[in-house]
């Protein structure tokens, strides 16, 4: 009941309740239609490259100079200094696991004149505090980075609310986060927000073959099964996973990005709703 009775700072004259908008303010938040009726693949991202548009791998670091990766604008890391706090620092090791070189190759495959920026919060074997994520995801959307791969997820119930809050301000700062479903069929976030875009896999080979689930919390599946994707010492290995459907999704989000980039995360999830394979609209 508290939401009904709290008034706008300034009630004794507006009578107003918090948050609301006033007659005169409605022409100053006027938005242009920014959606065509019908919205297709080709107008979605036909003819983008995905340039200019700055996509944060959020991972186990990528590594440097690998050929199916190309170009990496700028690889940090988060790690814990002599007092115990933690610090996002350069970070000149690059990938430590492979991981997160797999998921920047795909973007740059469907995207390959995107900006990448990796973060390192994963150690050998997969290994990495929730603490650790937390503080690399909080300085990617303080970046404002417009995609966020996340090809990852904490099963700690304790992370929760605080991964909840990031993800908000992230959605509420036009931060994309595309998110990877766990493996296996346990409670795990933040795939499970809505204000993230969640994926799994499916089994065909295309990489811009992809399908709206009616029946969410996974919302979108992306190429993600037996594909050969970039490894460590500029190999690479064939793999299976809804870690590598995830970057399929934020490789089609640049796409879009980069044609449409004054899109929000609510407008562009519609429009990944409308141009899925299984849409009729898709053509």
């Amino acid at each position: 009941m508290s939401a009904a009775i709290e008034f706008h700072e300034h009630a004794d004259e507006e009578d107003l309740p918090a948050w609301s908008l006033p007659a005169e303010a409605v022409d100053r938040i006027r938005v242009p239609v920014t959606l065509p009726e019908q919205v297709t693949r080709d107008w979605a991202w036909g003819g983008s490259t995905g340039a200019g548009v700055r996509v944060c791998i959020l991972d186990s670091g990528v590594e440097l100079d690998h050929p199916l990766v190309g170009r990496v604008d700028r690889s940090v890391a988060v790690i814990r200094d002599d007092d115990g706090e933690l610090q996002v620092v350069d970070d000149a090791e690059g990938d430590v696991a492979g991981h997160g070189t797999a998921c920047a190759g795909i973007v740059r495959e469907l995207a390959p004149e995107v900006e990448l920026t990796s973060v390192r919060v994963l150690g050998s074997g997969y290994t990495g505090g929730g603490e650790i994520l937390l503080r690399g995801l909080a300085w990617a959307i303080e970046e404002e980075f417009q995609v966020v791969n996340m090809s990852l997820s904490t099963t700690r119930t304790k992370y929760v609310e605080r991964l909840h809050e990031l993800a908000d301000r992230a959605y509420f700062k036009r931060v994309l986060l595309v998110a990877s479903a766990h493996n296996m069929p346990v409670e795990s976030f933040p795939w499970r927000f809505a204000s993230v875009i969640s994926v799994g896999s499916h089994e065909e080979a295309d990489g811009l073959t992809f399908y709206y689930n009616p029946t969410p919390p996974v919302e979108f599946f992306g190429r993600g099964l037996d594909l050969d994707v970039a490894w460590l010492n500029g190999g690479t290995l064939r793999c299976t996973g809804n870690s590598f459907a995830t970057p399929h999704i934020a490789g089609i989000c640049a796409l879009i990005l980069g044609k449409h980039p004054y899109l929000t995360p609510f407008q562009l999830k519609s429009v990944l709703y409308q141009t899925a394979s299984n849409a009729e609209a898709a053509a």
